[in-house]
């Protein structure tokens, strides 16, 4: 009888487990799966050398007439250095600096004719940071340049 209690015992352990482990499988991703990668990087928004996409905190939606996105990137830099990188370089891509705010984070405005580009830097001690690149349209009101009232 002791014998037949302790295997009863045994196999609802057994069950309990194996059953277990069954589920914990199906949430595991099959490697030999694989998804396509999102494109998320703009070609006119320079990026410094080293700097890793981040591409789980990041979104972009393009159309033929707009796109909008939100590209974050995590690398090595001083934080001053990475502005004075974006003030040089963004001009070569038709981006106009409209102003910079500095409150231990760094956060630059661009724009142009119908896109507006705002960065943030963010520095993350022993000179690493993190780089949050927003790209959207103008509101329109604004894009179009009016006449000076007289």
């Amino acid at each position: 009888m002791k014998k037949r209690v302790s295997f009863l015992i045994l196999s609802g352990f057994c069950i309990l487990v194996l059953t277990g482990c069954t589920t914990f499988q199906k949430d595991k991703i099959n490697p030999a799966l694989l998804e396509p990668q999102a494109n998320l990087k703009f070609t006119d928004v320079p990026i410094p050398v080293g700097f890793k996409a981040i591409p789980l905190e990041s979104f972009c939606f393009q159309t033929t007439s707009m796109r909008t996105g939100l590209l974050k990137y995590r690398g090595k830099a001083n934080a001053d250095l990475l502005v004075n990188f974006y003030k040089e370089q963004m001009p070569m891509y038709n981006w106009t600096l409209f102003n910079v705010v500095e409150y231990g984070e760094r956060l630059m405005n661009f724009d142009r004719e119908n896109e507006t580009c705002i960065i943030t830097i963010v520095p993350k001690g022993n000179s690493a940071a993190l780089i949050t690149i927003a790209v959207g349209p103008k509101n329109q009101v604004y894009a179009k340049k009016e006449k000076p009232l007289k």
